[in-house]
């Protein structure tokens, strides 16, 4: 029988956070979750199809793998999440290498495929379950400071590049009641850090409990007292102003929005099917602003979509002018099959266009993100150590509660400590300082 386990998490958090639910009932089963593919029996690739590269991503790793096949025949491998619910069976076409497959509604079916697999049996489960939220499983977590509470899964939006409605299906919400009691549970731990999670987080809703996203924040925050909650990720035309009005009302609520907007192109916007225009995505962010004036807004943003023009282009470029997003992540458009995109509309801006203007948003952002820490030296901040510095043991990292990441003098602090520091220096991803 398979003992030990090894799962390969790439991807969103809302994938580490399905490798925590998978690591639980897996061990649930008898299984053991190892932290090396050496000591495995089964290797499980947890996967992400959301940008172009994801396959190839795999086939890199699976290549490696069917060399550790040579010599250990009888090691298996599982592929699972978002690839294969994507490109269903066309996987086991692609590569012998693979013992099964399952999607990120089939979970409970594992020890089932894992069992199979034993006995020489290849399989797949890869079926849309509506109503699978993983209510009752407690998570496996591999940390003990902050931890992830996905409370939605799905999303109901058809934006045109995008995939997660194919491979994750239609939103689905948990009941209020186990999200608060589970934040709840975490804060009893000592857990310092609580972050809600889903495809569009802000389109929760428990109508049993007349809650939408705004109460049950709100909820959480007041059951997790002293423990940070942050949230992601946000649809621009489902952030309301009682939304805001719970960020800037309780203190432990990060002062931090991540706010997709793509392009600041209204005429983008549209080809795109967002839902909103620029005018309107900068009325939110104002509205915003008015209520947390210390708040950090980050952004993705997409170079190069079907049609866009040197226009286009420089309304995005003018949008991150007006906004000043504190980060980004930057991308340029790849064609994802199955989408609106892919099926109706001409990829038509050549990758050297599209490669240019991704390398002028990056330049701007890293310029407007250099200025807004700037702007923070001198200042005393509040800081969640999360870990060593990779570059010294002397020295820690962490992150305000604007997720501005910290990196500072260990002093006499650990892991997990909340410590007031005073930025001496910064570049455009860092600040730095020393304990106070």
């Amino acid at each position: 029988m398979t003992k030990n386990i090894h799962i390969r998490t790439f991807g969103c958090q809302m994938n580490q956070a399905d490798t925590e639910i998978i690591s639980s009932l897996l061990q649930e089963q008898g299984y053991r979750m190892t932290g090396s593919e050496d000591d495995a029996d089964l290797v499980i690739l947890n996967t992400c199809a959301v940008r172009e590269n994801a396959v190839g991503k795999i086939m890199n790793m699976l290549d490696n793998l069917k060399g550790k096949r040579r010599i250990r025949p009888d090691l298996l491998v599982g592929v699972i999440g978002c690839v294969p619910q994507y490109y269903r069976e066309k996987l086991f076409d692609m590569t012998d290498g693979i013992d099964f497959l399952a999607g990120p509604d089939t979970y409970r079916q594992l020890p089932m495929l894992i069992e199979n697999a034993e006995q020489g049996v290849r399989g797949a489960h890869l079926a849309s379950v509506p109503e699978e939220t993983y209510t009752g499983i407690e998570p496996l977590r591999s940390g003990s400071i902050s931890a992830f509470i996905p409370v939605m899964r799905g999303c109901n939006n058809r934006c045109a590049f995008c995939v997660v409605p194919m491979t994750r299906g239609r939103e689905r919400n948990r009941s209020m009641k186990t999200v608060i009691d589970e934040a709840g549970r975490l804060a009893e731990k000592g857990y310092r850090e609580i972050t809600l999670l889903g495809q569009n987080v802000n389109s929760y809703r428990d109508d049993e409990a007349g809650c939408d996203f705004a109460g049950l924040l709100e909820h959480v925050a007041r059951a997790a007292r002293g423990v940070r909650i942050r949230f992601t990720t946000s649809h621009p035309k489902d952030l309301s102003e009682s939304l805001v009005g719970v960020i800037a009302r309780e203190k432990n609520i990060c002062n931090s929005i991540h706010l997709p907007v793509q392009s600041g192109s209204t005429r983008m916007l549209g080809l795109m099917n967002r839902g909103h225009s620029r005018e309107e995505y900068l009325e939110k962010i104002a509205m915003i602003r008015r209520s947390i004036p210390d708040v950090t807004i980050s952004s993705d943003l997409i170079a190069g979509f079907c049609g866009e023009s040197e226009e286009d282009h420089r309304q995005t470029l003018s949008l991150m002018e007006k906004v000043r997003f504190d980060f980004s992540y930057m991308f340029c458009y790849s064609v994802r099959p199955g989408t609106y995109a892919a099926k109706r509309m001409e990829d038509d801006v050549p990758d050297e266009v599209k490669k240019r203007r991704l390398e002028e948003i990056i330049a701007l952002q890293n310029r407007i993100s250099a200025e807004r820490h700037a702007a923070e030296v001198g200042k005393t901040v509040e800081v969640l150590a999360e870990s060593e510095s990779k570059r010294s043991s002397d020295m820690l990292m962490g992150r305000t509660p604007e997720n501005r990441v910290v990196v500072f003098d260990r002093g006499q602090s650990n892991p997990g400590d909340l410590v007031r520091v005073k930025i001496h220096a910064s570049t455009s991803a860092t600040l730095v300082g020393r304990p106070q």
